[in-house]
């Protein structure tokens, strides 16, 4: 059973959530309707109006904040200092949103090549470092919303993190495999 105070938390960070976009969306339709969004940017295919953030983003957001208050519980119970692991949380979030945001800036100001470098570097960080963490994925998606609406970031941001889990879990792996070859090796070189 989830504590109280981290339940009443998570529904307060949602209900912030849910609050932004159902505003966003109400500025929107009064001065020009809710955009829509096609696939791909292409005209052939269909679009994804804006207004599925009401339900997409705070459904998301309470999602990934139980995942969070999880991994937090979890490193509780490993003896990490409570503080410490809120750190790093607060760090990957913040971090995570200046890429959306910066993504955002270049896309609307028209500076393609760094829109696309950030993306790029991305990815290259994506595959060395847990880029998928719930925090991570938040930032990013909730950045980038305001610009994007919310189907794309939560594409990109899915596909991401899905990169960033294979190749941080394989790299993770090998590394695991390396050290205890290694020691098995000196082991055999000892005895």
């Amino acid at each position: 059973m989830p504590h109280p105070r981290s339940f009443l938390a998570r529904a307060a960070f949602t209900g912030a959530v849910a609050l932004a976009e159902l505003a966003h969306l109400a500025w929107d339709h009064t001065h020009g309707g809710i955009p829509s969004h096609h696939l791909f940017a292409n005209p052939e295919l269909p679009a994804v109006s804006n207004a599925w953030g009401a339900v997409l983003l705070p459904a998301l957001a309470w999602w990934l904040t139980g995942r969070i208050q999880r991994r937090l519980a979890l490193a509780r119970e490993r003896g990490v200092p409570v503080r410490h692991a809120r750190r790093d949380v607060a760090i990957g979030f913040a971090q995570a949103a200046a890429v959306g945001i910066t993504l955002s800036v270049a896309f609307t100001v028209g500076a393609q090549a760094v829109a696309s470098t950030t993306f790029f570097g991305l990815l290259l960080i994506a595959l060395v470092l847990p880029v998928y963490r719930a925090e991570c994925v938040l930032g990013f998606v909730l950045a980038m919303a305001y610009t994007f609406g919310p189907v794309l970031p939560v594409g990109i941001g899915g596909a991401i993190a899905a990169v960033s889990f294979a190749s941080t879990s394989l790299l993770h792996g090998l590394l695991r495999w390396y050290s205890r070859t290694r020691r098995q090796r000196t082991a055999r070189a000892v005895g």
